[in-house]
């Protein structure tokens, strides 16, 4: 029986940075979380942190690297409370490289996950629900895609690319009332300071609510 008594936001990079935040931002709201992530350990973890902060959470474990766990966990969240409301993809690689040391071969799995994924996850959830629904995609961006770096060679090429598609998508999407929109975070994520993940979460929250311009340039020049 599918369990549809309130909205349903689906956090794809499920993690203690910027990943839970946005989704205790949606929880405290009213939004049931779903969270999805690798380590299945952690993932436990979470859940008796949000229960215990009064938000409804469930779990499921996915890897960015294998598609099919993602079809599989958001086959599993439509079946058991519908069609979600939003779905935040928050994955990426972000460990830096020895320049010049990145084969083709990684090159491609890391666009697998930064990337490709994402796109995946996304098409796994427009639907004609999802656009009666007004769904929202928020899509965790860098600022390597404006400024790109050879010690990040392959993030600032993927998130260039990220950032390419959620522009391509709005445009698409927006005649299907549905909003895709990409926050664009230049600096560290961490810290209590203007890049701490809770602080940037209430950017995603914005976005949701606004559905207005598709990007939001997180950055300390801003402000």
């Amino acid at each position: 029986m599918m369990i549809m008594d309130k909205k349903t936001i689906v956090v794809v990079g499920a993690g203690q940075g910027l990943g839970n935040h946005v989704a205790k931002q949606f929880g405290k709201e009213g939004f049931r979380v779903i969270l999805m992530a690798r380590n299945e350990q952690a993932l436990k973890g979470y859940e008796q942190e949000f229960a215990a902060e009064g938000i409804e959470v469930y779990t499921h474990t996915v890897d960015a690297a294998s598609p099919e766990t993602l079809t599989e966990a958001l086959h599993w969240v439509k079946s058991t409370f519908g069609t979600p409301e939003v779905l935040v993809y928050n994955v990426g690689i972000t460990t830096p490289d020895e320049p010049g040391k990145i084969d083709c071969e990684e090159m491609m799995r890391r666009y697998q996950v930064d990337v490709a994924s994402a796109y995946h996850c996304i098409s796994q959830v427009v639907d004609e629900e999802f656009g009666q629904k007004k769904g929202t995609i928020l899509v965790t961006g860098g600022g390597l895609a404006l400024y790109p770096s050879m010690a990040y060679l392959p993030l600032s090429l993927d998130k260039a690319a990220l950032r390419a598609m959620v522009y391509a998508l709005h445009e698409a999407l927006k005649p299907r009332n549905i909003f895709v929109g990409t926050v664009t975070v230049c600096g560290a994520i961490g810290g209590d300071g203007f890049f701490a993940p809770s602080r940037i979460a209430e950017s995603y929250w914005k976005m949701y609510n606004e559905r207005g311009a598709c990007e939001i340039v997180y950055t300390e020049t801003n402000i």
